[in-house]
């Protein structure tokens, strides 16, 4: 396997190609070691066939392996081994009809298929798993919700009220974003970014730009990636206290969730302060920033943070001090911490669990300093450790933008951006809020995308969401499916 560091870019030759066997073996044998599988797809090669990708990120070592193999029409399957990859594998199947064979669980991730050979996806009718014996019965939620979601499906079956298993279908709206980046980048592709999950359009928009930054060799200057980081660590601040309060409003807990509502809302004004928008569109381009934060905004910024998360704090206080609270979330919804290892899992859903990642720690961006302490960990991965970990990183992410609004260093906002050099290859690893956002990106021999692969945190979650129902109850679920509050449009691209 190749190895190199994120914010480099390497050749597309220099990744090796190895037989099916020794690339599902390559794979399976470094997961085991402690490497995370963080991409898995399938891209078109110069002479048309495809061939399969394999993205390894090597936390403690802060580096990153690559690998590929031609499948043909199939390949011995990897989820048997390394269940990392099956989700992957799934989309692999689902997109380009190549087979993982013995995948114990094969089926299009979306609500459609492409197996027919036609340029148009045929419906899909999916077959959903049962259960069968005695009291046993079914329970669909969705596609359509009573509220402003997005289309998601959750059928279950229960024992009772005891879930023995949950199946997620996701995709009614799948925007096709990924098969319109070939041949970029170009006027629309930014927006593209930005919207990938319109709650992450900083994660989404810094890893895009990262990855060009890598393949140009343009280092943006510190300024402009401290400006980066305060607005990724604003967008942050108001989804965890979002979340925080929409946790407590399906609880019945009013003061909280009336208070972290509003709040949200002060920390996305503190981003339109900076650029004029709540959610950061128009802010961040390949090469730096297009707003500066001048010494008068910086100090607006930093009486707003230290007020707002005040109240924060007394607001999550209030509801997590409830003994309430707490009898509700405790031992509610767990997952063990092996489980989270072999499924991958990232984000706060992950440290939860106590697993130790968090790409702000183990792949910084250059000239942004690291947040004080260590990345927030709970135990037990249950409802009330998703929680606690949230308002942690609340406090977290508020210590590093004030310091940063206080240290902002000099240099230029943005920096021209050269014509993207042919034949490259680059990978950008970015901790938004959900958790860890990939983008891969490769250009052909003019300089241009050859294939573009984003993988949202959501990719690697939901099937935990899956696990923490199994032997619940059903009434559980809208609070585990809150702790976890994952994107359905970013595992819909």
């Amino acid at each position: 396997m190749v190895e190199w560091h994120v914010h480099d870019s390497l050749t597309v030759e220099a990744i090796p190609v190895l037989t099916a066997e020794d690339f599902r073996m390559a794979v399976a044998n470094a997961v085991d070691q402690g490497a995370r599988l963080v991409a898995f797809f399938a891209a078109p090669t110069v002479g048309g066939a495809t061939r399969l990708y394999a993205i390894l990120a090597w936390d403690g070592r802060s580096c990153l392996q690559a690998l590929a193999t031609d499948p043909g029409f199939g390949y011995p399957s990897l989820t048997p081994i390394c269940p990392q990859a099956h989700w992957f594998e799934r989309e692999i199947f689902e997109v380009h009809g190549i087979t993982p064979h013995n995948h114990p669980w094969l089926k299009p991730i979306r609500f459609h298929d492409r197996q027919d050979g036609g340029e148009r996806p045929a419906p899909c009718v999916t077959e959903y798993f049962t259960v069968h014996g005695s009291e046993v019965h079914e329970v669909a939620v969705g596609p359509v919700h009573a509220g402003i979601i997005e289309p998601g499906h959750f059928r279950f079956q229960c024992l009772g009220e005891t879930v023995l298993h949950l199946e997620i279908s996701l995709g009614y709206q799948h925007r096709g974003i990924e098969a319109q980046l070939p041949g970029g980048p170009d006027r629309r592709t930014i927006h593209f970014m930005e919207t990938a999950a319109g709650d992450t359009t900083m994660g989404h928009t810094w890893a895009h730009c990262a990855a060009l930054e890598a393949i140009a060799g343009v280092r943006p200057s510190p300024r402009a990636q401290a400006i980066r980081a305060i607005a990724l660590e604003l967008e942050r601040l108001a989804n965890h206290t979002g979340d925080l309060g929409a946790l407590a409003l399906d609880m019945g807990f009013l003061p909280t969730s009336s208070f972290c509502g509003r709040l949200r809302g002060d920390f996305l004004n503190m981003t339109a302060l900076v650029c004029g928008n709540r959610f950061g569109r128009g802010l961040v381009r390949p090469g730096g920033v297009v707003w500066d934060i001048e010494p008068e905004r910086a100090q607006e910024l930093l009486r707003r943070v230290r007020t707002t998360v005040r109240d924060v704090r007394g607001a999550v206080r209030l509801f997590l001090e409830s003994s309430m609270a707490r009898n509700r979330l405790e031992n509610t919804g767990a997952l063990a911490v092996e489980h989270a290892v072999r499924l991958g899992l990232v984000g706060p859903a992950a440290r939860a669990c106590g697993v130790v990642r968090d790409d702000r720690w183990s792949y910084p961006q250059p000239d942004v300093p690291l947040p004080a302490g260590t990345p927030a960990t709970g135990e037990g991965g249950d409802l009330l450790a998703r929680a606690m970990v949230r308002a942690q990183e609340i406090e977290t992410s508020a210590a590093l933008v004030e310091r940063l609004l206080q240290e902002l260093p000099h240099g230029p906002l943005l920096l021209p951006m050269p014509k993207l050099p042919p034949q490259r290859m680059a990978v950008s690893l970015i901790e938004a809020w959900r958790g860890e956002v990939c983008h891969v990106v490769a250009t052909d021999g003019e300089g241009r995308f050859a294939w573009y692969k984003v993988v949202d945190p959501s990719f690697h979650n939901w099937f935990g969401l899956t696990m923490v129902l199994r032997g619940t109850e059903i009434s559980d679920f809208p609070l585990c499916n809150k702790s976890f509050n994952l994107s359905y449009c970013g595992h819909d691209l």
